[in-house]
């Protein structure tokens, strides 16, 4: 039993009114630019220190060695021994000043908070600016930007306000289509930050190919069972009566060919670097799969994936007997599964990321949060609420707000670790 002391504070009551004098009382906006150097912040809070003011809000920004740093203060009673002293500091620092008298606190954010993720391979112009134009024809006010990552991709994040979210979803897939790139969007609030559930499709996704079509290598009918799970990933067959025949035509296969299987998988590219970023978090992870559990739960065991669900083959002598045991795990059966696996992890379904690239993931994605298509077929891309479009499973933490400079902090600190 694990026993959890509860602590005693003394909290000092918080309210949401804020007095409308404050809100428009005189401030000034201080703003510094030119070549990054250290010590330039505490150099302008040092000057600053020398008023009586308040601070009100800090934005800095570093983009290759060019600083940016503004200032919001409470208007002081000297403000032009104020400017001299910031005006005095830009000049030792090489740093060009702005000094802007203004009323009241940054304006209020407009209601309908989101946040849009850009994903470029490469990321060109002509797309951020139709991307951003799109967002104020929504409606929208872009808040800050900031670079998620460079490579393998470029991602950009976006806050932005003032628009609809569901309704940015749908313009910004139009945008996405239309100029290469793949977006995100999903609503700014607390739950962001929760623990979520991330539940993943496994052929195609989580690793390269089909399982089921290199088990049929074995019995020399690859071709043969290709097509019919081409059809299915493109919603042509229903799914479960294609896996009843893709199964039957590898009647008499040896079992150990399912060995053989798993020792030649192929995970996607930065399936490892996801799984070890978002388990760091508390993340949980779950795979849905209409192969097979001799396959799926090797894999699951490998990464240290919490929960799976996955079809089970009939095996006698030995062999295969062209025949799958119990219910099918189908289009229906994976979105079931998802909801289960939540409710097991105590993760509300609004906090669940979903992954897959077939027609029989559609019920999966439509039902977690956050629904991604991943190198998915055309049918699968048109339906779910975000694609991701290349090859890069690592490209999903960027959307979860995870920086690859994070990623690459906190691997070079589990390195010094082992190394100790």
């Amino acid at each position: 039993m694990v026993v959890v002391p509860t602590y005693r504070a003394s909290l000092v009551p918080m309210t949401t009114h804020v007095p409308v004098a404050r809100l428009t009382a005189p401030t000034v906006l201080v703003t510094l630019i030119g070549p990054d150097a250290s010590g330039v912040s505490t150099r302008l809070f040092t000057e600053l220190g020398g008023f009586d003011l308040e601070v009100i809000d800090v934005e800095q920004l570093v983009v290759r060695g060019r600083l940016i740093l503004s200032v919001l203060v409470t208007e002081p009673a000297d403000l032009v021994g104020l400017e001299a002293a910031v005006r005095r500091a830009g000049a030792d620092l090489g740093l060009d000043v702005s000094v802007e008298r203004g009323s009241g606190d940054n304006r209020p954010r407009r209601v309908g908070r989101a946040q849009v993720v850009v994903l470029g391979h490469p990321l060109r112009p002509d797309a951020m600016a139709a991307v951003t134009a799109q967002i104020r024809t929504d409606g929208g006010n872009i808040d800050r930007i900031v670079r998620m990552a460079r490579y393998p991709v470029t991602a950009i994040r976006m806050e932005v306000s003032g628009a609809d979210p569901d309704v940015l979803q749908m313009t910004l897939a139009t945008v996405a289509h239309e100029r290469g790139v793949d977006i995100s969007v999903q609503e700014n609030g607390i739950l962001r930050h929760a623990q979520r559930l991330v539940v993943m499709d496994v052929d195609s996704t989580l690793i390269q190919g089909e399982v089921i079509e290199m088990i049929a290598a074995h019995a020399g009918c690859e071709e043969e069972v290709a097509a019919v799970t081409e059809s299915a990933m493109r919603g042509e067959l229903d799914f479960a009566e294609s896996l009843h025949q893709r199964v039957a035509l590898l009647r008499g296969v040896d079992a150990t060919a399912l060995d053989d299987v798993y020792a030649s998988l192929q995970y996607a590219p930065g399936a490892r670097t996801m799984i070890r970023t978002l388990k760091r978090l508390g993340y949980r992870f779950a795979l849905v799969s209409g192969g097979f559990t001799p396959i799926i739960e090797r894999i699951a065991a490998e990464l240290g994936i919490d929960y799976y669900a996955a079809n089970d083959l009939e095996v006698q002598d030995g062999r295969l007997t062209g025949r799958v045991l119990g219910r099918v795990v189908d289009r229906a059966g994976k979105a079931e599964a998802l909801r289960e696996f939540a409710a097991a992890a105590r993760i509300p379904v609004k906090n669940t990321v979903a992954i897959g690239d077939g027609a029989n993931d559609l019920d999966m994605l439509a039902a977690a949060g956050l629904g991604i298509a991943f190198n998915a077929k055309p049918l699968v891309r048109d339906q779910a609420r975000t694609s991701v479009n290349v090859p890069y499973l690592d490209t999903i933490i960027y959307l979860l707000g995870v920086t690859r400079e994070e990623v690459e902090a906190a691997d070079e600190a589990d390195e010094a670790d082992r190394s100790e």
